[in-house]
């Protein structure tokens, strides 16, 4: 087993700082070379949750740093710490992704806690909530409803609010999941005759939080089912809470008595964070993380990434994957080139027409086709393809997705993407397609 030169992983770490933008996190620092022989980079994530990440997000972003850092055709993949064992005694073998349960649920984050939340002007009313909610679960706020834009804290904020109860009370019942997952568990249970065990699940939970309810648009038959799963937790006090990236009554195709209810508690928006806040946020992200971080270099971050928490996450660990990699001391200069300056321009995100585009390129189909209802394989496979490839690298929904193919809906995408994911870990050249595809894509955005 060939071991990484450790200059080399440093050109590709800076590969990876210049040009991930919002795929990068605070732990990629945690990241480890492991190998690199017959054209296959191999690296160890930390952790299950963090493998699936890099598995899903960022195979791309580091196949292209190793390509530009070694100027060779090279491929990156991610192990767990189990699996670089088994390399390292030659033993390992890949094995198929397990399917998602009906059982899962999102975990609790470590670092999801009040105490790591930095409150200001824009989020201090939904902090504020959760914190009374926390204290007497169903007696205030119920439901709870926080909204806000992608990367400002609401599932911080939620995940703190379901561990601080657990804290006052160990036995308490939560159901804390996804509305995409809920309503996945909803269509599965149907499929399966378990609409009973469903319901039981769900209408017993001391606490049900339901992550982005904004995915019940359009769903009549879950719209139903959630309604009447609301009413028998709300007549039983038993807290519910709820987070959008909008308000209740801007959620499309949502039935009137649903948003009636959500409007029934209270209901907080939480807005992208001012300058002082993200000075606040910068400081308390990297003292949690043991940064050090100089108060120019402070500022310099918080005025240079507006957007979200998030975002500004994701700078500090760029700013020090570049330190860690370099041996450099951390500093303005460094985080000049970590964030590549103050005036770079951020890097575009990749749309479903920019998919449309390369697929029809690389398949020889035409749009209309890809748009229709025609069902013969030298059309269904590139729709498939196009559909795998939206579900993987923009953030639209699944029905968003499938609206850009003749409205289709979210169990065609979700079919499609099991699909290609499946044939892809068994046709090494469909592999390299869509890799070569995905880095088009990138080298475009």
């Amino acid at each position: 087993m060939a071991s990484v030169d450790p200059a080399l992983w440093e050109r590709i770490i800076q590969h990876v700082v210049t040009q991930g933008g919002n795929i990068i996190r605070p732990w990629f620092t945690q990241l480890e070379p492991v190998s690199l022989e017959h054209g296959l980079l191999e690296i160890q994530a930390p952790g299950k949750r963090e493998l699936d990440y890099c598995r899903r997000h960022a195979t791309s972003l580091f196949t292209e740093a190793a390509q530009a850092a070694t100027g060779r055709l090279v491929g990156a993949c991610f192990l767990s710490p189990a699996q670089r064992r088994n390399v390292e005694e030659g033993t390992y073998q890949p094995v198929e992704p397990a399917a998602a349960s009906a059982e899962e649920s999102v975990p609790l984050g470590g670092d999801y806690t009040f105490n790591a939340f930095v409150t200001g002007p824009c989020n201090r009313l939904a902090h504020a909530a959760c914190l009374a909610v926390s204290e007497g679960p169903g007696k205030t706020y119920n439901p709870l409803y926080i909204h806000g834009s992608v990367g400002l804290g609401k599932t911080h904020l939620i995940q703190a609010t379901c561990r601080k109860i657990l804290e006052r009370q160990a036995e308490t019942k939560i159901c804390m999941l996804s509305c995409e997952m809920f309503v996945n568990h909803f269509i599965e249970s149907v499929e399966r005759g378990q609409l009973h065990e469903f319901r039981y699940r769900y209408r017993h939970a001391d606490i049900l939080a339901i992550d982005d309810i904004q995915f019940l648009s359009a769903h009549e038959q879950t719209q139903e089912e959630f309604f009447h799963t609301f009413n028998t937790l709300y007549q039983s006090q038993k807290q519910i809470i709820l987070t959008s990236d909008r308000g209740p009554g801007q959620i499309p195709d949502l039935e009137e008595r649903l948003v009636s209810r959500f409007n029934w508690g209270l209901v907080a928006q939480i807005d992208r964070p001012c300058y002082e806040t993200r000075v606040a946020i910068v400081q308390k992200k990297a003292r949690l993380r043991g940064v050090d971080l100089p108060e120019d270099v402070t500022c310099f971050i918080a005025g240079t990434v507006e957007s979200n928490t998030r975002e500004l996450e994701g700078a500090i660990a760029r700013v020090t994957m570049l330190a860690q990699v370099t041996g450099r001391t951390i500093d303005l200069l460094l985080a000049q080139d970590a964030l590549g300056g103050p005036s770079a321009p951020a890097r575009r995100e990749i749309t479903i027409e920019d998919i449309l585009n390369a697929v029809t390129a690389r398949f020889n189909v035409r749009l209309a086709d890809l748009q229709s209802r025609k069902r013969s394989r030298s059309i269904a496979f590139p729709r498939q393809i196009c559909m795998f490839l939206a579900r993987n690298l923009t953030r639209h929904s699944l029905e968003e997705i499938g609206g850009y193919f003749g409205g289709r809906d979210h169990t065609t995408v979700l079919h499609a993407n099991r699909t290609v994911e499946n044939l892809r870990g068994a046709d090494p050249q469909l592999h390299a397609t869509l890799e070569l595809i995905t880095q088009e894509l990138h080298a475009k955005a």
